[in-house]
């Protein structure tokens, strides 16, 4: 699909992962639609940035989770460039258990609900009203961005970061994934591209990776067959290619993840075996 002239939202890009989605975008001379919510140090760097790199862009603030604020921002968008093609539903807030603890502490008192209400019920919002409108173009692409903490749950070498209803959430994604593609079909792509630890998401930059101690780090990388974490300018260069390139692919769940959830078991010697 050629980019050039098309218009996407992309929710998270005043953070790393949802920046670096935004830039390989705009890159490709694509008009973007921003909504943000809280960071406010990082909006203001996001739009100092795409302003001095001349992008085309809105950034605006939407909650999300809200139907009328979704309803606004689509509203938004087709008077700011009268279509949409692309959504990179790139929206959650996973609470690591290493920092935040059990959901029983009463600063968790509302940790269940945001972490169910923003991986699930946000996106949910978004395809719901981005859906029309993208139709109205009669092609486009849905990237669904989830973790493989709906693989791993809260165990294994990744326990540290998956909590339970984050983890929960996130398997549901891939049902959302194969609704919307038969839904969206046949002039729309969903696909979702299920991430592991990424530097600045679960990897290093996050406050759960500065409390690990040398050995937990040193393990949590050896759990990865590549031997590290990702990075969110690799996430950007697979989005893009689900997005532009992948012109066969619908309802495909595309892992992201080092091999960690592989594991570090190798694989042993062949036996002699016993036949002469």
């Amino acid at each position: 699909m050629k980019l050039a002239g098309l218009t996407a939202i992309v929710p998270g890009a005043a953070r790393p992962i949802g920046r670096a989605i935004a830039n390989i975008l705009a890159a490709e001379n694509v008009n973007l639609i921003v909504p943000t919510f809280d960071w406010p140090e990082s909006i203001k760097e996001m739009e100092e940035e795409f302003s001095l790199k001349g992008y085309s862009y809105s950034s605006l603030p939407v909650d999300l989770r809200s139907e009328d604020d979704v309803q606004k921002l689509f509203a938004h968008t087709k008077e700011r460039f009268g279509k949409l093609h692309i959504l990179v539903n790139n929206i959650e807030r996973g609470g690591m258990p290493i920092v935040h603890g059990s959901y029983d502490h009463p600063h968790n008192r509302d940790q269940w609900d945001l972490e169910i209400s923003t991986t699930l019920k946000a996106k949910w919002l978004l395809f719901h009203h981005a859906l029309p409108l993208m139709q109205e173009s009669k092609e486009g692409v849905v990237l669904n961005i989830s973790s493989i903490s709906g693989i791993e749950g809260r165990s294994g070498a990744g326990a540290a970061f998956f909590n339970d209803a984050y983890s929960a959430a996130n398997r549901a994604i891939s049902s959302f994934t194969e609704t919307w593609a038969r839904e969206a079909s046949p002039g729309i792509r969903v696909n979702e591209l299920m991430l592991g630890l990424i530097q600045h998401r679960h990897g290093e930059e996050t406050r759960g990776w500065q409390i690990l101690n040398e050995n937990e780090k040193q393990h949590i990388k050896q759990q990865c067959l590549l031997g590290r974490t990702g990075t969110p300018e690799e996430v950007a260069k697979t989005a893009l290619f689900l997005i532009r390139d992948a012109d066969y692919m619908t309802g495909s769940v595309l892992k992201m993840d080092g091999g960690f959830s592989l594991g570090s078991k190798k694989v042993p010697e062949m036996p002699e075996g016993i036949l002469e």
